[in-house]
C-alpha cells in the first residue's frame, strides 16, 4: 500500500509541477500500477468509465457544431436589444454566458460569448477586461447546475449513477440545480453592484445571421434523450455515452452533406480534446489502482476518525478544501480522485454521500474562479483579453473572482446541509 499511496501522491505532484505534460505524467503513473500489478489487468477496463469519456467527447463535437452555427451570437444579439446600459448588458452576458454553461462547455460558452463583449467595449471606447472576467467566472459557475454542464458533473453522474434528473430532484429532495442557481442570483447581485459606475447607454446594432439551426436542435434534442434515457431502467451502462456520440454523428453527417465535403464534416472531430480524454482515462486507472491496494478505503477511513464522527465538520472540510485546491489545479483531475475518498468517508460515518458528493462538486467547480489560472474558461477569457491587447492584472481578475466565488459557495455550502445532513 505504501508505494502506492507514494506513486499517487508523486503522479498529483508532477501534475502540479509539470502542467503543460499531465498527460504522460498520468498514463506513466497507470502504466506503473497496471506492470507492478497493483491495478490487475483484468480489472483495468472496469475502472474506466467509459459512458464518462462517451459523454463528453461527444458533447465536445456537439458545441463545435453549435459554436459555428451562430446560434448562441443571436440570442446574445437579442439580449443585447433589451438591456438599457452597459451594466445591465454585463449582467445579461453573464446570465446568458450561465445559461449556456449548463448544457455545454465553459470554454466554448466563453468563446461564443466574448465576441459579443468585445464588439460592445470597441463600440462604447471601455475597457473589455471586467467584461470578459465577468462572463468567464459566469460559465464556471453554471457548469455544476447539470449533468453535462461540465467535466466534473459527467463524473459524478458516472461514478454515482446519476441521472440528468437527478440534478434537479435528488432521493425526492432538490438537487444541485437549484443550489447553483440560488448562488447564481447573490452572485450576480454582487456584479451589479461591482458595475454599477458603467452606465453607458447601448445602441444595438444589426442582429447576426444564423448559418444552420440544425446543431441546435441536436443539442436540444441531446438534453431531452439525456432526460428521457434517466427513465429507463436496466440500461446498459454506456447508453448517455452512445446517445451523445450518436447524435454527433448525425451531426457530422448532416455538414458533410450541408458542405458537400466529407473532410469538413471529420475537421470538427479536431475539436474534440484528446488530451481531456486520455487525462481523464489514466487518471480513471489511477484511482482503479489504488482503490485496489486499498488506499482510498484508508484514507476515508483516517479523515472520518480525524473528524470525530462529526458529519458537519468532514463536510465543511470537504468543501473549502475543494474550493482552495480547484483555485490551483484543474478540477478534473481532482475530482476523479475524489470521489472513491468521499465515498468512502460516507460509508465510514454511515452518511448520506450526496451531502458529500455535492459538496465536492460545488467546491471544486466553483473554486476555481478564485484564481486566473483556477479554470480553463478563466484562461480562455483572459487569452482572449491578451489577443486583444489588453493588460490583465491579477488584482483585475482577483476584484471579481474572489468576492464572486464566496457569494455563490456559501449558499450552496448552507443549502446542501439543509437538504441533506440535517
Amino acid at each position: 500500500m505504501s508505494f502506492a499511496v507514494l506513486l499517487f501522491a508523486a503522479t498529483y505532484l508532477l501534475m502540479l509541477v509539470l502542467p503543460n505534460h499531465r498527460l504522460p505524467v498520468v498514463l506513466g503513473s497507470a502504466a506503473i500500477f497496471l506492470c507492478t500489478g497493483m491495478l490487475p489487468l483484468a480489472k483495468a477496463a472496469a475502472s474506466i468509465d467509459w459512458n464518462v469519456l462517451l459523454m463528453i467527447a461527444g458533447t465536445m463535437g456537439l458545441v463545435a457544431l453549435l459554436r459555428e452555427s451562430r446560434v448562441p451570437a443571436l440570442l446574445a444579439d437579442l439580449i443585447l436589444e433589451r438591456v438599457p446600459n452597459v451594466k445591465w448588458a454585463i449582467i445579461a452576458l453573464s446570465l446568458f454566458a450561465g445559461l449556456i454553461s449548463a448544457f455545454i462547455d465553459n470554454v466554448a460558452t466563453v468563446l461564443m460569448v466574448a465576441p459579443i463583449a468585445l464588439a460592445i467595449a470597441k463600440k462604447l471606447d471601455l475597457d473589455p477586461v471586467g467584461m470578459i472576467i465577468a462572463i468567464a467566472v459566469s460559465s464556471n459557475l453554471q457548469g455544476a447546475a447539470t449533468l453535462v454542464g461540465d467535466a466534473t458533473s459527467i463524473l459524478l453522474g458516472g461514478y454515482a449513477g446519476m441521472s440528468f434528473g437527478d440534478f434537479f430532484v435528488y432521493q425526492g429532495k432538490p438537487g444541485i440545480f437549484f443550489a447553483v442557481e440560488l448562488g447564481a442570483l447573490l452572485a450576480a447581485s454582487l456584479l451589479l453592484v461591482l458595475f454599477r459606475r458603467e452606465t453607458a447607454r447601448i445602441t444595438p446594432g444589426p442582429r447576426t445571421q444564423v448559418t444552420d439551426w440544425v446543431p441546435a436542435a441536436l443539442m436540444l434534442a441531446m438534453v431531452l434523450l439525456l432526460i428521457a434515457a434517466s427513465f429507463v431502467p436496466q440500461k446498459p451502462a454506456v447508453t448517455n455515452g452512445m446517445l451523445c456520440l450518436a447524435l454527433l454523428a448525425v451531426g457530422l453527417l448532416h455538414r458533410a452533406g450541408q458542405r458537400r465535403s466529407l473532410r469538413s464534416a471529420l475537421g470538427i472531430l479536431k475539436e474534440i480534446d484528446l488530451t481531456t480524454l486520455g487525462l481523464l482515462l489514466g487518471l480513471f486507472l489511477v484511482v482503479g489502482g489504488i482503490t485496489e491496494m486499498g488506499v482510498v478505503e484508508a484514507i476515508g477511513q483516517l479523515l472520518a476518525a480525524l473528524s470525530g464522527g462529526d458529519l458537519f465538520l468532514i463536510y465543511t472540510v470537504i468543501v473549502w478544501a475543494s474550493v482552495l485546491c480547484s483555485a490551483f489545479i484543474d478540477n478534473i483531475p481532482y475530482v476523479a480522485a475524489m470521489l472513491p475518498v468521499v465515498r468512502s468517508i460516507a460509508a465510514a460515518l454511515g452518511a448520506n454521500p450526496a451531502l458529500l458528493y455535492f459538496g465536492l462538486l460545488s467546491g471544486a467547480t466553483l473554486g476555481g474562479n478564485l484564481t486566473p489560472v483556477g479554470a480553463s474558461a478563466n484562461i480562455t477569457g483572459i487569452g482572449i483579453l491578451r489577443r486583444e491587447g489588453c493588460v490583465v492584472k491579477n488584482r483585475d481578475f482577483l476584484r471579481i473572482g474572489v468576492p464572486f466565488t464566496l457569494a455563490a459557495v456559501l449558499p450552496a455550502y448552507l443549502y446542501f446541509w439543509v437538504f441533506y445532513g440535517l
